[in-house]
């Protein structure tokens, strides 16, 4: 394997190394944390396919590397943040009572489904110019944010959060292995037409975070599948 071949892969391995952190990150309850080393993880997975694309280098094990590194950054990481606030920021009604210990543990379907969502993009051929089904990265950044959110209320308002929260679980999850057409990321030149999506997106996430800060990231992946339902012209799919 030539020098150049290593270098995409050395990122892949940060994004890697970056949801590790951001797992011990989780069990310490020090969830701005976990959002900082998850969007230190999607940046280094930004980074490694473009530089597999401009040194020419991709590889067979670049792909397969990507997607492992994939499930623990935006899957188990998101998840364990997930199961830390289901288990120690609740505050179980007694509808709940006998099952409390058990509900946390239903974060993990997020892993599962990330997973899933992946092995499917390793092995479908259908995708071209845009996302078929919710991409983990932008699973992922909406738990981070979500949760970091929500972690400091307390109360009787958690009755509502739990509830949003366990739905949001199936909901996103089902999102991710769906065939739904969502729009890549991606600009396709510079000009305005046939980037209106990618841009409002762009400009929304802006607004959201300047007003809501971290949990604007959230508000930007929910509004981002809400644009992907809207009918578009291309209607190939890509990407993870």
């Amino acid at each position: 394997m030539k020098i150049k071949q290593h270098i995409p892969n050395t990122i892949t391995s940060m994004n890697l190394f970056s949801g590790c952190i951001a797992i011990v990150m989780a069990f310490e309850e020090a969830f701005i944390w976990v959002v900082f080393w998850v969007l230190l993880a999607a940046i280094f997975d930004f980074f490694d396919g473009m530089t597999a694309r401009v040194l020419n280098a991709p590889s067979k094990m670049g792909k397969e590397l990507d997607s492992l590194a994939d499930v623990v950054s935006f899957g188990v990481a998101p998840a364990t943040a997930v199961f830390v606030w289901l288990q120690n920021y609740v505050v179980y009604p007694d509808l709940f009572e006998g099952v409390s210990e058990i509900i946390p543990y239903f974060a993990f379907l997020i892993p599962v489904y990330s997973a899933l969502r992946l092995a499917k993009f390793n092995i479908d051929e259908r995708q071209t110019s845009s996302f078929l089904g919710l991409p983990t990265p932008a699973n992922g950044v909406f738990w981070i944010s979500y949760i970091y959110g929500i972690s400091n209320i307390q109360g009787i308002q958690n009755y509502i959060f739990l509830l949003i929260t366990l739905v949001l679980i199936v909901v996103l999850s089902l999102l991710m292995v769906s065939d739904i057409p969502m729009f890549s990321f991606k600009l396709k030149s510079f000009k305005l037409r046939g980037n209106e999506k990618p841009l409002i997106l762009l400009i929304s996430a802006i607004v959201f975070i300047s007003i809501l800060g971290v949990i604007g990231l959230a508000a930007t992946v929910l509004l981002y599948i809400l644009i992907s339902f809207v009918p578009s012209k291309r209607s190939k799919a890509s990407v993870k």
